[in-house]
């Protein structure tokens, strides 16, 4: 016992010589190191200068008195879960609830009987000790989970991201349409993030968030015939009003999985993009006919993301346009299908989008392969039987 106890330090706070000698031998006997302060100040010094396993205080004291100091102790984040004794003359239970209301876990009273003011010391030092062990394990364990819910949440990430590209495969032959959008969005919630008017809705979360959650936009594909998603001439109007259910194909498939996952970041901004991103700030667009600012931030932002990328790409249906052509349609596209303030932002850095879609324009093969998603390309041929493809 006399080991284990020599781990640990009592600092004795008393003003009086003979109350600090007797203290400190009993202290002593039993194994345990001691310091010794004859004032408020001092002790406050000592105990900063090397945390304390327990203190005794003297309440009664000339300059601060005990309870003064402990007032500094848990005020002090070194010092605060330090236990601290009081040790007084008095005996009314007045004095005791003070005490305790000042942060004393203890009140010991004058004479002193050691054998039982010994056995509360050891009791309240074991008390602090098994304390510090819970809040290890406990912190050990909050790191654990939280390990493992970034291991899940990549692992969500990777299986809807490798289904959004399969969806967008049926009509993208490139692959990287989604890593564009991804980009070009990331790129204007960047720029948007540094507007006065938009940092109190977007942070690092949310420019890092947007990247991922807007591979998700056009997952509801999945659901649209070849027929109509690779026809090379205009759609029909009966084609078109199924081309525009792909919105809410994708919202009800991604708000089914946010119902088994509700605090999957990526998924709850995927839902607001999927089923948004065709809005349009006048009101005119589809599928709720959403206007202004009732479209999600999120959306608003992918709108011109993916607008600007299909211009630049080629389709069954057209021909690609130049960057000047894009960024032109944009504009006129201002206060009618796009946010004005995000028309503008984009206008400051629209050189970064023609720099992006020419960096992304084709991916090598061994990017494919490091590449999270194709990490579940076996599960996905697993399902092949299916009709998920």
């Amino acid at each position: 016992m006399k080991n284990i106890r020599a781990r640990n330090n009592v600092l004795i706070v008393d003003d009086t010589p003979e109350n600090l000698r007797l203290l400190a031998i009993a202290m002593l006997s039993e194994g345990y190191l001691v310091r010794v302060a004859p004032n408020g100040e001092m002790a406050i010094a000592m105990a900063i200068a090397e945390t304390p396993d327990l203190v005794l205080m003297d309440i009664d004291m000339p300059g601060m008195d005990g309870y003064e100091v402990c007032d500094v102790f848990k005020a002090n984040p070194q010092l605060k879960e330090v236990p601290i004794i009081f040790l007084s003359a008095l005996h009314d239970t007045n004095a005791k609830v003070v005490a305790f209301d000042h942060g004393g876990v203890d009140y010991a009273t004058k004479p002193f009987i050691l054998e039982e003011l010994l056995a509360r010391v050891s009791t309240h030092i074991e008390l602090n000790s098994l304390r510090q062990e819970l809040e290890q394990r406990n912190l050990s364990l909050k790191h654990t989970i939280s390990d493992q819910e970034h291991e899940i949440n990549a692992a969500q990430m990777s299986t809807i991201v490798a289904l959004a590209k399969l969806a967008e495969s049926r009509d993208d032959d490139t692959g990287m349409h989604i890593d564009r959008v991804g980009s070009f969005s990331r790129r204007l919630a960047q720029a948007a993030q540094n507007h006065a008017s938009q940092k109190a809705e977007i942070d690092d979360h949310f420019v890092e968030m947007i990247y991922h959650a807007s591979a998700l936009h056009d997952i509801g594909k999945v659901g649209i015939a070849d027929a109509i998603l690779k026809k090379p001439g205009k759609l029909k109007p009966e084609e078109f009003e199924i081309m525009k259910t792909h919105p809410v194909i994708g919202f009800e498939t991604l708000n089914a999985v946010l119902k088994i996952y509700p605090n999957n970041p990526m998924i709850g901004m995927g839902t607001d993009i999927t089923k948004s991103h065709h809005e349009k700030w006048n009101g005119s667009g589809y599928p709720q006919g959403l206007k202004g600012k009732n479209i999600p931030l999120s959306a608003r932002i992918v709108a011109i993301a993916d607008v600007y990328d299909a211009l630049r790409a080629k389709r069954p249906y057209k021909a690609p346009f130049s960057h000047e052509q894009a960024v032109e349609i944009i504009q006129e596209g201002c206060g009618e299908h796009f946010d004005p303030e995000l028309v503008s932002i984009f206008e400051s850095i629209h050189i970064d989008f023609d720099r992006i879609w020419h960096t992304l324009q084709h991916r090598p093969i061994e990017e494919l392969i490091l590449d999270g998603s194709m990490k579940l390309t076996s599960s996905l041929h697993a399902l092949s039987g299916s009709r998920m493809m």
